[in-house]
């Protein structure tokens, strides 16, 4: 009788980390960094939706039991003598680059119960494979010494790793880089705050590709240009949807005319189909709106694929089981198609139309880069700008709605106060005219512009291109993001970098 050998196996997966392992996680920090400060659910929030592919955990039978992160990097661009904190922005990674040339592994965890079990050689190994994948030319480590306190009074740290590399010392983290084919750049002081053990030194270890193969499609950039068209949109009366469709796709033609890479239309513009429509209650008509949903996606996308251009198409009331939403669409020239919904729903359209508010904060991955789309109200709460940019955005659209001078400037304000805040740029597109057939719909107020953060590498006051007010036009105007990424790193002030997270966090589960 041969034995069900099934029942005697424990098998180790190696997989990417998801959101449903984050407690694990940060409970495996505690246990094998127990003097040190483990990872929070917003670090491992970030890392996810930033690089997923580059975190890794071990398991063994259901449970967690080590795991490692890291971030892409042009090591070039950074100090040798950085810390931990510069080079991860305090452990956040929103510094990646998809395009960078090195892998930069930031931490290596491994349950004491299972040590001695090659666990961290396996996690090392996904590094390795993941940077032979994605042709990187090398992966660097800050590595811990931490056997080096013992030491401490009788050699220097550079004397300590000498001894650890010939073997006549035997260190945990850097014996076992050695062993993993790491070799020793040098010694950075004060690299990590709270790793009191090796004293906050650190060794700066290199893994060389000899797969990497040189590519001349992979370069620094001296520019990235990303062209913005905003629709100051004329609110009319109008006799039919073919009419809606004919304005649209002249106002697509004409950011296509001039190569934009975004055309942004405002916030429910479509309630000029209302004018057409004969109903005087502003809930049942908005209900009645709302049938016009596919006709309006459809729309989008065939002018977005039409016109070769990325459009987010202001925003359109839908239904969905029975509750009315406020959603702005993402229409991607590729034909894709991404929608965020309004969080923040002002008393008007609760009162008026019974609006709902979402509960997510999306960030959208373009041709263009990430960006992040926050409907009027939305933009005057700058939580919202601050899980955005944590997210990857570099770039915040606002598609708005106001009836007065004071709505317009709350909504004007608050875009440039999220774009010095945060070091992005950030834009508004409104409406403008009158709907006098429409209730609830009364005068309209609008100065659309392009922002920037405010400092010498962008336009004086802050300002790429404003509309004239309460005229239908269009601005267009360039943003860069090789210099908005330059700006972050070295800018005359660096607010997105000097957040003080030992004061205060946005916290976020969206």
């Amino acid at each position: 009788m041969s034995l069900d050998m099934s029942k005697y196996e424990k098998k180790i997966i190696v997989r990417n980390i998801q959101y449903d392992d984050i407690d694990a996680i940060i409970e495996l920090s505690r246990l094998s960094f127990p003097n040190m400060d483990p990872w929070t659910r917003q670090h491992l929030i970030s890392h996810i939706e930033i690089f997923p592919e580059g975190q890794f955990c071990v398991e063994i039978e259901g449970e967690i039991i080590g795991s490692c992160s890291s971030l892409l990097i042009n090591f070039d661009e950074y100090d040798d003598q950085h810390t931990w904190d510069e080079i991860t922005d305090e452990g956040y990674i929103t510094n990646h680059d998809e395009e960078g040339y090195n892998l930069y592994g930031i931490e290596v965890a491994v349950h004491p119960d299972y040590r001695r079990m090659k666990i961290g050689r396996r996690l090392y190994e996904a590094r390795k494979e993941l940077a032979r994948e994605k042709n990187l030319k090398s992966i660097i480590i800050g590595g811990r010494i931490p056997n080096y306190r013992k030491y401490a009074s009788e050699m220097s740290p550079r004397e300590y790793v000498e001894e650890v590399m010939t073997h006549n010392v035997f260190d945990p983290v850097l014996t076992f880089q050695v062993m993993n084919g790491f070799t020793l750049k040098r010694v950075n002081r004060n690299y990590l705050a709270d790793d009191r053990a090796s004293m906050k030194y650190a060794t700066l270890m290199e893994w060389n590709n000899v797969d990497y193969r040189p590519t001349t499609k992979r370069h620094f950039k001296t520019a990235f240009p990303v062209r913005i068209c905003a629709i100051q949109y004329m609110m009319k009366k109008i006799d039919s949807f073919e009419e809606f469709a004919q304005q649209c796709e002249y106002y697509a033609d004409v950011g296509a005319s001039y190569s934009s890479d975004f055309v942004v239309f405002p916030e429910i513009f479509t309630t000029q189909l209302l004018s057409f429509i004969e109903e005087k209650s502003p809930s049942r008509a908005i209900r009645r709106l709302t049938d016009f949903t596919e006709d309006y996606i459809n729309l989008f996308t065939d002018l977005a694929i039409k016109y070769n251009v990325n459009i987010i198409g202001g925003s359109h009331f839908v239904e969905e089981d029975g509750d009315i939403y406020n959603i702005a669409y993402l229409f991607r020239r590729d034909g894709t198609i991404e929608k965020q919904y309004k969080i923040h729903i002002t008393s008007n359209e609760k009162r008026f139309w019974g609006i709902k508010g979402g509960d997510k904060v999306e960030v959208f991955d373009t041709d263009c880069g990430k960006i992040s789309i926050q409907i009027c109200y939305d933009i005057e709460f700058p939580e919202i700008s601050r899980i955005a940019v944590e997210k990857g955005a570099n770039i915040i659209f606002s598609p708005f709605c106001t009836d007065d001078r004071q709505g317009y400037l709350r909504v004007k304000y608050c875009s440039q106060a999220r774009a010095v805040e945060n070091q992005v740029y950030t834009m508004i597109a409104g409406t403008v005219g009158n709907l006098t057939h429409v209730e609830n719909m009364d005068i309209q107020y609008a100065q659309s512009g392009i922002y920037t953060p405010s400092d010498f590498a962008f336009p004086r006051d802050g300002i790429i291109g404003e509309c004239h007010p309460n005229i239908e036009t269009v601005v267009v105007g360039d943003v860069d993001l090789e210099i908005l990424r330059r700006s972050r790193k070295s800018g005359n002030v660096t607010q997105w970098r000097d957040r003080r997270k030992d004061l205060y966090q946005v916290k976020f589960d969206c």
